[in-house]
């Protein structure tokens, strides 16, 4: 970290702080302490699933429909950190009341969760946007992947400390059940994601940004209102934010889905989270080599590959069967997760100017939200109709295809500044 400056540096850290949310919350423990509520309350496995699945997919709508608003706003000078504190602080706050809902209220552990999500979800519109702030474009591969790294591996210390504390409730050490053990994980994520997000709130500021003005919240309508109206016009922008909407669904999917499916083909909840944290440590070093690897290949080429993994993955769900399948499968997974969300996110910085950065990051998330409708409800219709989680997984192959095929036609970030439009 030595090569960072302070910025990126404090930078960095939000993602060590809210990759805990990521892996304990969405992945983890929090799908498995509902699949568990869901299941004593007689709601079938399938059909548990499927719920989480359109929970997941409300949650993703309510930001996709108020993030470029937000974002827009947010370009005028001091806003951007306010927003980012609010949604934080929303996050980090129902996380924490996770665990003071009763462990047969399923459905109070759906809302909940979905307030948790549009708060984690909404502060990194703006952290993403921050990245403009902190580092020059050649550096964006570099400090874009090191954030995605050092969250997956700062992620397996509360959720090691987590699985340490429910398998030894499991087995009887400790003098408590496996449900308290669950809300302690719950709380020791919302502390976590707090205490390491005081770097970027103390030393991150915004750089780049438009002048205030009278009656911010009208023009800032009308600015959003222009620039979707002239978005086809940046063919590099709007054919990368296409290709962005179909693969950054399934990716998306298989990380918030991964352990209910795993639940639904028997995996056991132990073997579960010794996989998913098997799955961070790997995913950190990759997400750095990702970068690393796009500085000489380039960024394009490396989604290329992480995008064929994701193919390969879903085609091999297909057909899994056994904890060792699943353990391949998670395998995988690590090895291109956190490269192919590093990469588009520095990709997509380069092309954008960086006073509109928040605006703009508010179409990187509608597209990036929408898609994540999308693909938890192919799954969860899939599921339901098939009888089978394999096939909802399978679905997905769909959306990699598409996404590869338009990337395709995407020229790269250092010829396409979309300062001069260029007509579709």
């Amino acid at each position: 970290m030595k090569r960072f400056s302070k910025e990126e540096s404090s930078w960095i850290y939000y993602d060590w702080a809210n990759s805990a949310y990521s892996i304990i919350i969405s992945t983890a423990v929090f799908p498995l302490f509902y699949k568990a509520a869901a299941t004593n309350a007689g709601v079938s496995a399938a059909n548990s699933t499927a719920y989480l699945g359109y929970t997941i997919a409300i949650a993703t709508f309510i930001l996709a429909m108020i993030g470029p608003i937000l974002g827009t706003i947010a370009d005028y000078e001091g806003y951007k950190k306010k927003f980012f504190s609010f949604f934080f602080a929303l996050g980090v706050t129902f996380t924490a009341l996770l665990a003071f809902v009763p462990s047969d209220q399923w459905l109070l552990l759906l809302i909940f969760y979905t307030v948790a999500a549009v708060g984690s979800a909404g502060s990194n519109v703006f952290y993403d946007a921050f990245l403009t702030d902190v580092t020059t474009e050649d550096r964006m591969n570099r400090v874009s992947s090191r954030g995605f790294g050092f969250g997956y591996i700062g992620s397996t210390i509360p959720f090691i400390i987590s699985i340490a504390i429910i398998i030894l409730s499991q087995n009887g050490t400790l003098p408590f059940s496996v449900t308290v053990a669950s809300k302690i994980a719950f709380v020791i994520t919302a502390l976590w994601w707090g205490i390491f997000s005081i770097p970027l709130l103390k030393n991150v500021h915004q750089r780049y940004f438009i002048q205030r003005e009278p009656s911010p919240v009208a023009n800032s309508f009308k600015r959003l209102g222009k620039t979707m109206k002239e978005i086809r016009k940046y063919r590099a922008l709007f054919l990368f934010l296409l290709a962005y909407f179909f693969y950054i669904d399934g990716v998306g999917t298989i990380i918030t889905m991964s352990t209910a499916y795993g639940s639904d083909l028997g995996i056991t909840a132990t073997n579960l989270l010794i996989i998913l944290f098997v799955t961070q440590v790997v995913a950190g070093p990759f997400a750095i080599l990702y970068g690393r690897l796009a500085e000489r290949f380039t960024g394009k080429k490396m989604l290329y590959v992480g995008i064929s993994v994701y193919i390969i993955v879903c085609i091999y769900a297909y057909f899994l069967e056994t904890t060792m399948d699943f353990w391949i499968l998670a395998m995988l997974v690590a090895s291109s997760q956190g490269g192919i969300q590093a990469l588009s996110r520095a990709y997509f910085a380069k092309l954008i100017p960086k006073k509109n950065a928040n605006e703009f990051f508010g179409f990187y998330n509608i597209f990036g939200k929408f898609a994540s409708i999308l693909g938890p409800l192919l799954v969860a219709v899939t599921a339901q109709v098939t009888g089978e989680s394999n096939s909802g997984v399978f679905s997905l192959v769909i959306l990699f295809i598409i996404g590869i095929v338009i990337l395709a036609f995407v020229p790269e970030p250092k010829e396409n500044k979309i300062d001069k439009p260029a007509i579709l």
